[in-house]
């Protein structure tokens, strides 16, 4: 008979991160009856296997299949090599182009030595969808597609949105959710994972248990990780990712390029660091006690500790930040003095208070006074286009704290850069 964590401490490790779960009450009932029994939950989640490589928008579930497993919960990796025959239609506006078995079968053995990373081996159940969808048959599977209507898959998003602009859709396309709702039914699973853009799939298999006469899952999705760019989804054909055997001077610096904003996300949802940790780290942050750039340096470390090791991480720290003070020396940067009394500088939360945590300074002013762009409506265009680092990393806000900034900041915009000498009024504490 198993034993768990308080029920409370379980649903702020399997929250954390989650963007919806449906419905939580169930969840929570279902942790307390796993509890009362002793049985662990069964989690499963599905990944087909269409290319060799995962990258860390992948790991997004298998961190959180973790978060179970370390509950003392039953995970279950599952490899979809014959949902891949078909190919998950999510976000497709037209139909995939079809894998081999062959490639199927080459990619699912990549996938089974890549996600030991992050799970526990002997504590993970692998299966393939292949033993039942495989073995159904005609007869069961036309048994499965009769469960369903027409009018039932096209209140999929996309598959309506592919419908009213006559874009074609293939039938063994509207056999997809089926397939992965029976999944659900054949691994008699406690609850589900995925991305929220799997919603329509995921409600599929709650469907078909109840059907089948099993309680009916629990589903858990989390957000979509955005790439290096900040906007689109993480995804090797857009060039924005990180794929986990990426060396370690490689991955760790890209993950250093990320803007500050979209670090609190890859903390939260590449890590196992609870959600009161991060949030005392951002209020760290805020407060000035921690630097941002550390911030980040500590986020680097501990991605690229987890897919290689802590000494491969230092080593990718060191060689990094070698590397920036090389290229910062080896430069022939302007040096351009800024008086702190011209209108760059914003006392936070009031005027009455000058403390230098409380001088904020106005960015796209300070690049247009360096001399970088020409006017703030430009240098606020390049802080969204992401064009502006600060101290070698990028910057997305429209002001920052002087002590963040430092006592000779170095601003890069596109290949210009500039390092600031402050000159006028400094805050006694600087």
């Amino acid at each position: 008979m198993s034993t768990f964590p308080p029920l409370e401490d379980q649903l702020d490790l399997i929250t954390k991160g989650a963007a919806e779960i449906v419905p939580l009450d169930a969840l929570k009932e279902r942790i307390a009856q796993s509890m009362a029994s002793g049985r662990p939950m069964r989690i499963k989640a599905g990944f087909d296997p269409t290319a060799p490589d995962l990258h860390l928008g992948h790991t997004v579930l298998i961190r959180k299949l973790r978060h179970f497993q370390s509950l003392g919960h039953t995970v279950i990796f599952l490899i979809g090599d014959s949902t891949a025959l078909i190919g998950d239609p999510t976000g497709r506006n037209v139909t995939r182009k079809p894998l081999s078995r062959e490639e199927i079968d080459r990619n699912a053995e990549t996938y089974k030595e890549q996600v030991f990373k992050v799970l526990d081996r002997d504590k993970t159940e692998v299966r393939y969808n292949s033993e039942w969808l495989d073995a159904m048959g005609y007869a069961g599977l036309i048994g499965l597609a009769a469960k369903f209507t027409i009018s039932q898959m096209l209140e999929r998003e996309d598959f309506h949105k592919r419908f009213r602009e006559e874009q074609p859709i293939s039938v063994h396309e509207l056999l997809y959710p089926m397939a992965q709702g029976y999944d659900s039914v054949m691994l008699r699973s406690d609850v589900e994972l995925g991305g929220t853009d799997q919603k329509f799939n995921l409600l599929m298999g709650r469907e078909l248990q109840r059907k089948d006469g099993q309680p009916p899952q629990i589903v858990l999705m989390t957000p979509i990780l955005e790439g290096l760019d900040g906007v689109q989804k993480m995804s090797k054909s857009l060039g924005n990712a990180i794929g986990i055997q990426e060396p370690p001077a490689e991955m760790y610096g890209k993950l250093m390029s990320i803007s500050d904003d979209l670090m609190w996300k890859y903390w939260t949802l590449l890590t196992d660091l609870r959600a009161s940790e991060i949030a005392q780290m951002q209020a760290d942050v805020a407060s000035g006690v921690l630097h941002p750039m550390q911030a980040k340096k500590n986020l680097a470390w501990a991605i690229t500790r987890d897919f290689h090791s802590s000494a491969a991480a230092d080593t990718a720290a060191e060689n990094w930040a070698k590397q920036f003070q090389q290229k910062v020396a080896g430069e022939d940067v302007r040096v351009v003095k800024i008086d702190t009394e011209m209108d760059i500088r914003v006392y936070r939360p009031s005027d009455t208070q000058q403390a230098a945590m409380d001088c904020y300074i106005k960015i796209p002013r300070l690049l247009q006074y360096a001399g970088l762009v020409s006017s703030t409506s430009e240098g606020t265009r390049k802080i969204a286009e992401n064009a502006v680092s600060i101290n070698g990393v990028k910057f997305s806000g429209q002001v920052e704290a002087l002590p963040r900034l430092g006592k000779e900041p170095l601003l890069r915009v596109g290949k210009k850069s500039a390092r600031i000498e402050w000159v006028g009024f400094l805050p006694t504490d600087f």
